[in-house]
Formats: structure tokens, C-alpha cells, sequence
């Protein structure tokens, strides 16, 4: 005769098999009820009869090292009582039931459902879901190589498998932005730091408990020996990274004014202890956990973008552009980057192309050989401005990877040029300076140079604004002469809002004249990215259709399709315009009357926002508005 405690022990069997029970590990295994609040709350008034009774899973798992996931097991004796075809029946289903207090817990966790039923380990049946935190459904849980997990697998795969679920990554990166809000606010109200200040601050802290010395002890000091030792980390992690001597004081030296900034040393009422205690205090709970497991984002560019929507009376800093994260992840897409490119990105601000350069490259490489080739020389950047070159450096400190390739200075100093081509770089991003008074910072300027310091038949990819595209300009003619326009995309109207600069991507062969390369240039209409002003988020893949449109771009770019009213070829010079608006035929037996007037508006603000001159600055770092 079935038993439902035969299962049970079954599932106790594999626990044990993979230390589920070991006390050299944090794992917690509860059993029908748990002692941790928060669960007790959210099962009070959750059983499966549905009468109002405390919710009492078979098993209840937990770990202080994951504390926004939890894995909940429910059994059944009987194969057949697996699951119901609508799964509306949890007290006689195993998939029914899981998922039942699955949706009760994901109010405040990430759960990850499992239902097991049979006697005998060749007759188990294992389902396994997640239910991510504050999530409408459940779905099914899967591997990165996209297959179904039917089988209990060790904690730290389960948590692997469940962090990298989309939903799980985009919850969390919402409540990192989230949190990015009330940071600014704290740092305005306590810290009177200044607007630069506030990423130096970030990327600083995190570099200081990339130490696990100063993670484990920051706690310790007063608030005047937290300075010094909050510097005194900082450093001694630049001196252990790959960084030249004459680099290393280029790096430190932005941090040093906020290691004796006043505010931050004092204790007070409310923060005892000190408002930079506070603020380690709160990167180590909310944005540590977050970098060390997902090395994709670029964190600190993040918090500096987030950062520059609260301004206030900075008007340069309001007029920085940035370019969103999905855009420098389609760079290395448009770039068809291998594992062994050489990726430079001439003006980078906080490093978000190389940030996404490298992780694309990762995915390919095989070896740990390979792997560390990219992070020590395939990797080089460009930047000016000393705190932002400390920004793109921290970055790189904070992946292992790239520092010594990072330099900091002119991308037009001789001396900076000959270096990069040393690197022999096959790809080159940019992301320019918008709108410089000074003709010789002209966007196409820093275009061709980026394009001089490529390999012979390198590729160059490059954002630039649409009058680059649009207008008349010698730099064009000195362009093609020596290089090849492959292809030009014209972009969404606002992915840089809130900030209105309309922008087009180039795409040019380094090296191989235009007129010699004897081949049409790919215009693509790209205007439709799938995503959409929100009130507090900004804008966002609400749909989720960015993938699938991602894809088809890609795929029409890298065939160079010609597509009705989205893509063409034609053969143009320095004198003609560079953008698919030019060369697309329009259906005009499908417009009407309201569809004139909507594009004649269109073209009146498109006019009025570009006689507007706006700042950039570099970088997907910088480089993703679509936080919150």
C-alpha cells in the first residue's frame, strides 16, 4: 500500500546525499513549519483545504547566504497523484500543492517549487518551479542549457538555476535601482556629497569589501579610523590588481578627497557609528550580494546614471547622455565579437561596452587559458576625466579583469594613440561626446580617430547623433577615404530619454576605403525597440519583446536583408545622407490622413530637440537608463 512517509524519506535520502544536513554549511531543513517570522506569517492562513488554517509544507528550506530564495518540497505516495490537469487541487496533487504555498511565500521570496511523488527512486517523479518574488505565476524552472530539472539537486544548483532565471534577474535588478533612489536620498540628506562624489563612493566602498579583511572588520571602528581604513583597502586592492605604477596614483587619487570628506566622519544621533559606516553598511546588504553573483551589470555605471536623474541644479550633469544597456549589448551583437576579439572603446567612461564586450566574450571562451586571456589583453578603454576613469577601473577591479588595459587621458594624445595601437584592436565602440563647441570634438571626430586605431579590416560601431547622419561635413569625405560605411541604423526617437538626443549607429570596415570596397551600404530602420516610458522606471521592456526584436535586427544586419519599409541598400558618398529615411519607399495607399499629420509632428520636435545642444558622456556604465 502507497505511503506518502515512504517519499518523504526518499526526499530526506537525497537531502542527506547532498549535505543538506551537514553543519559545516548554513542550510536550514524544516519540516511542516518554520521558525524564521517571515515564513510563519505568510503560512498563517495558507492550507491547502483553503480554511483559513496554517500552511504546513513537507519541507521548508533556507540559507542566510540566499535569503531571497527558498526551496519548498511537497510529496505524494501515488504517481498518479503528480498533478491535476489545472493544478486547482493542492491537497490530493504534488505539483498542485507546491505550487499552492509557492505563491503564498513569493510575496517577500524567490521560491522554488518542487513536487516529488512514487515509493522507489527508479518510479520518482520530480516537477521543479519557481515563483519569482512578488511574481503573478509560477513557471517551470530550467537549466542554462534550457532543459526541465526532474531530479533534487543540491542547494547551491538549485540557487544557481534560480538566479539566473530572467524573472529573478530583472526583479532584483529593479529593487537594486530601487535602492539606488534611496541611497541618493540618504547620501543628499546625510553625506552632502557632490554629485561626482556619489559613484566615487560606490565603486570605492565595493572595491573596499571586494577585501574580505575589510568586509569582516569595517564594523569595527570608530568613525575617523573607518575613513582611513575604508582608503587604506581601497588602495591595497589597486596595488593587488594589475595596474602600473604610473596608473595606480590615477586611480586612488579621485578617492582620497571623500576618505577626509567632513560629513562623513562625524557620528551622530540617528548613525552612531557614522554616516560612512551606514552607507558600507547598506552597499554590503544590498548591492555586494548583487555584484559578486551577476558580473553582466555594470553596477557602478547603473548607480552613476541613476544618480545623474537627481542632478538638480548641475545642468552639465543633466545634459550627459546615456546609452541604455540593451543598446551596448547589441553593440557586441552588431560587432559579431569572438573570444579572442580586441575590443576598444575610445571614450569610456565608466567601462559599459567592455563591461558588456567581456561578458559576451566569456560565453564563448572554453578554457580558463582562454577566459583569462580576455580579462588581461583583450579589453582596452580610453577616459579623461579622472573620476570617471576611476569609476571604469573599479569596474575592472571588481571582475578581475582588464586594468592594466585602461588608460587614462586624451583619446587624441599622440602618446595615448600609439599605445592603443599596440593593442591592435579588431573592434572599436563609441559612444562620443555630443554636440562640443570646439569643431576639432566634433562626434566624427572622435569616430575616426577611434576607426585609425583598429587593425585593417576591423570593425568600428559607434552611436552618434542623427545630424552626423543627416548633415553635410568634411569629416565625412576624410572618413571614407579610408574607411568603409558597412551600414547605419536609425534608432529609437527616445532611448536616451528622458534626455532628447535622436541617434542613428554606424557600422564601418577599418582601413578599406570606401570607394574600394565597391559594395552598398545596409540601411536599417530600427525605430521599434519594444520599449516604453513608465512613470518611475523609465523606459522599459515592458512586453518582453526586446529579445525576439534584438534578434531580427541582428539577423537582417548580418545578412544585410532588404526589407519593405525597415531595411535597404544603396550605394551613397560623403554628399549624400547616411539613414534608411532617405531610401525607403512608403506604401501610401495604407496612410491616412491622421498617420501625415502624426509624422509631420514627429519631424517638428525631432527639429526642435536636435537645435539643442546636449553633453555626453560615454557608456553603457553610464550607459543604462532603463533602471527606475
Amino acid at each position: 500500500m502507497s505511503n506518502e512517509r515512504i517519499t518523504e524519506n526518499l526526499v530526506r535520502d537525497y537531502l542527506r546525499k547532498f549535505d543538506y544536513y551537514s553543519p559545516d554549511n548554513d542550510i536550514r531543513v524544516e519540516e511542516q513549519k518554520s521558525e524564521i517570522q517571515s515564513v510563519k506569517k505568510l503560512l498563517k492562513g495558507a492550507s491547502k483545504s483553503g480554511k483559513g488554517g496554517i500552511g504546513s509544507p513537507e519541507f521548508i528550506i533556507s540559507s542566510v547566504k540566499a535569503p531571497d530564495f527558498l526551496v519548498v518540497i511537497e510529496c505524494k505516495a501515488k504517481v498518479q497523484d503528480h498533478e491535476s490537469p489545472n493544478r486547482d487541487e493542492p491537497v490530493k496533487y504534488a505539483v498542485d500543492g507546491t505550487l499552492h504555498y509557492a505563491e503564498k511565500l513569493s510575496k517577500e521570496y524567490n521560491v522554488i517549487a518542487v513536487a516529488v511523488s512514487g515509493q522507489t527512486d527508479a518510479s520518482l517523479k520530480v516537477s521543479t518551479f519557481i515563483h519569482t518574488k512578488g511574481g503573478d505565476s509560477p513557471k517551470e524552472l530550467i537549466t542554462k542549457a534550457n532543459r526541465p530539472i526532474k531530479q533534487i539537486i543540491p542547494w547551491n544548483d538549485y540557487i544557481e538555476h534560480g538566479t539566473f532565471d530572467p524573472d529573478v534577474q530583472r526583479m532584483r535588478f529593479n529593487e537594486l535601482m530601487a535602492f539606488s533612489r534611496t541611497l541618493h536620498e540618504f547620501m543628499r540628506d546625510h553625506a552632502k556629497l557632490t554629485e561626482n562624489e556619489k559613484p566615487l563612493l560606490v565603486s570605492g566602498t565595493l572595491i573596499a569589501l571586494y577585501n574580505s579583511a575589510f568586509a569582516k572588520s569595517f564594523d569595527e571602528y570608530d568613525p575617523e579610523q573607518l575613513q582611513r581604513q575604508w582608503l587604506h583597502f581601497i588602495t591595497e586592492e589597486i596595488n593587488k590588481a594589475n595596474i602600473p605604477n604610473s596608473k595606480r596614483n590615477n586611480m586612488t587619487q579621485p578617492y582620497s578627497s571623500i576618505a577626509v570628506h567632513p560629513e562623513l566622519g562625524k557620528a551622530t544621533k540617528a548613525y552612531p557609528k557614522g554616516v560612512l559606516h551606514e552607507l558600507i553598511k547598506m552597499l554590503n546588504e544590498k548591492v555586494w550580494p548583487f555584484i559578486s553573483v551577476y558580473h553582466d551589470f555594470d553596477v557602478v555605471g547603473q548607480f552613476y546614471g541613476e544618480f545623474l536623474k537627481y542632478t538638480g541644479g548641475d545642468k552639465k550633469a543633466l545634459g550627459i547622455v546615456l546609452t541604455p544597456r540593451h543598446i551596448s549589448e547589441l553593440f557586441t551583437l552588431i560587432a559579431n565579437l569572438k573570444k579572442d576579439s580586441r575590443v576598444l572603446d575610445f571614450c569610456c567612461g565608466t567601462g559599459g561596452f567592455l563591461v558588456s564586450s567581456m561578458n559576451a566574450m566569456m560565453k564563448l571562451a572554453i578554457t580558463e587559458a582562454e577566459k583569462e586571456k580576455i580579462k588581461s589583453g583583450c579589453l582596452v578603454g580610453v577616459e579623461q576625466q579622472p573620476s570617471m576613469y576611476a569609476l571604469a577601473a573599479s569596474n575592472m577591479i571588481l571582475r578581475g579583469d582588464g586594468k592594466a588595459n585602461l588608460y587614462q587621458g586624451s583619446c587624441f594624445e599622440p602618446a595615448i594613440v600609439k599605445a592603443l595601437k599596440v593593442h591592435n584592436c579588431d573592434v572599436g565602440m563609441i559612444n562620443p561626446p555630443y554636440s562640443q563647441s570646439d569643431e576639432d570634438l566634433h562626434e566624427l571626430v572622435f569616430v575616426r580617430d577611434m576607426l585609425n586605431c583598429l587593425v585593417k579590416g576591423g570593425t568600428g560601431v559607434a552611436i552618434v547623433p542623427i545630424t552626423c547622419a543627416t548633415s553635410p561635413h568634411i569629416i565625412r569625405e576624410e572618413i571614407l577615404k579610408h574607411h568603409t560605411l558597412e551600414a547605419v541604423m536609425s534608432m529609437p526617437g527616445e532611448l536616451f530619454y528622458p534626455v532628447g538626443t535622436v541617434t542613428c549607429i554606424m557600422v564601418f570596415t577599418a582601413h578599406v576605403p570606401h570607394e574600394d570596397s565597391n559594395k552598398k551600404t545596409w540601411f536599417g530602420y530600427w525605430r521599434n525597440d519594444g520599449f516604453v516610458k513608465t512613470k518611475h522606471r523609465g523606459r522599459i521592456d515592458l512586453k518582453e519583446t526586446w529579445p525576439s526584436i534584438r534578434d531580427s535586427w541582428v539577423e537582417a544586419f548580418r545578412n544585410r536583408d532588404e526589407i519593405p519599409g525597415l531595411a535597404v541598400k544603396r550605394q551613397v558618398d560623403q554628399n549624400d545622407e547616411w539613414c534608411a529615411e532617405a531610401y525607403l519607399e512608403t506604401d501610401y495607399s495604407t496612410l491616412s490622413a491622421k498617420d501625415f499629420e502624426d509624422e509631420v509632428k514627429k519631424y517638428v520636435v525631432y527639429r526642435m530637440i536636435n537645435e539643442i545642444d546636449v553633453t555626453t558622456v560615454d557608456e553603457e556604465g553610464m550607459e543604462d537608463e532603463d533602471t527606475e
